[in-house]
C-alpha cells in the first residue's frame, strides 16, 4: 500500500512539474484565432498544391471555415512556396558534404471590403542535411521528405502569424460594414 502511494505521489509530482514548466504538445492550443477570423477564403494560384493543402488543413484544424469570397470575412492571398538548395561544404574528394535547403512563401490578408489588413508577410524555413555522394536515390527521397516537413512548418508559421496579428487587432462589425483598428486605439 505504501509502495503504491509513493508511486502515485511520484507520478503526480512529475505531472505537476511538467505543467509548471509550460510544456505543451506541438499543435495543441498554439494558435487561438478569434471567431470573426474563422470565415476565410483562400486565393492562390494552385489550390491543389501540397502547400495549399497543408495551409487549408492546418487552418481547418483551428476551426477556420473555408467559404467563397462573398461569404468570407477575410481572404488569405497565398503565394506558392519557393524551394532552393545550395551547397554548404565539400568533402576531401571535392564533393558536396552538406546541403542547405530553403523554402519560403508570402501571404497577405485582405478583408471583405478588399482592404489589405495584413501586409505581405514572408515566411521562411531553412534546414541542413548531410550528403552522401554514393547514395543519390536515398538523397532524393530524403530531400522530398524534408520538403514535406518544411511545407508543414511554413503552414504552421502562417497560422501563428495570423493568430498573433488577429489578436493584436480589435475587429468589429458595425452596421455599415466590417472595420479593423489596432487594439490599442479601439475602445
Amino acid at each position: 500500500m505504501c509502495n503504491r502511494l509513493s508511486q502515485y505521489s511520484v507520478i503526480l509530482i512529475m505531472a505537476w512539474l511538467l505543467v509548471a514548466c509550460g510544456f505543451q504538445l506541438r499543435g495543441v492550443g498554439s494558435a487561438a484565432i478569434p471567431e470573426v477570423w474563422k470565415r476565410m477564403h483562400l486565393d492562390t494560384e494552385n489550390p491543389n498544391s501540397e502547400f495549399s493543402r497543408d495551409v487549408i488543413s492546418q487552418l481547418a484544424a483551428n476551426d477556420v471555415q473555408w467559404t467563397d469570397r462573398e461569404g468570407a470575412n477575410f481572404t488569405l492571398a497565398l503565394a506558392p512556396e519557393r524551394f532552393s538548395q545550395r551547397n554548404l561544404s565539400l568533402n576531401s574528394q571535392a564533393r558536396v558534404a552538406e546541403i542547405e535547403l530553403t523554402m519560403s512563401s508570402q501571404f497577405t490578408i485582405i478583408d471583405a471590403g478588399n482592404e489589405v489588413i495584413m501586409p505581405p508577410t514572408k515566411v521562411l524555413v531553412v534546414k541542413q542535411m548531410e550528403n552522401n555522394p554514393q547514395n543519390v536515390v536515398g538523397k532524393a527521397s530524403e530531400v522530398q521528405l524534408i520538403q514535406g516537413e518544411m511545407r508543414s512548418e511554413l503552414a504552421a508559421q502562417i497560422i501563428r502569424r495570423i493568430s498573433f496579428y488577429a489578436a493584436s487587432l480589435q475587429y468589429t462589425a458595425p452596421a455599415a460594414g466590417l472595420t479593423t483598428a489596432p487594439a490599442a486605439l479601439a475602445q
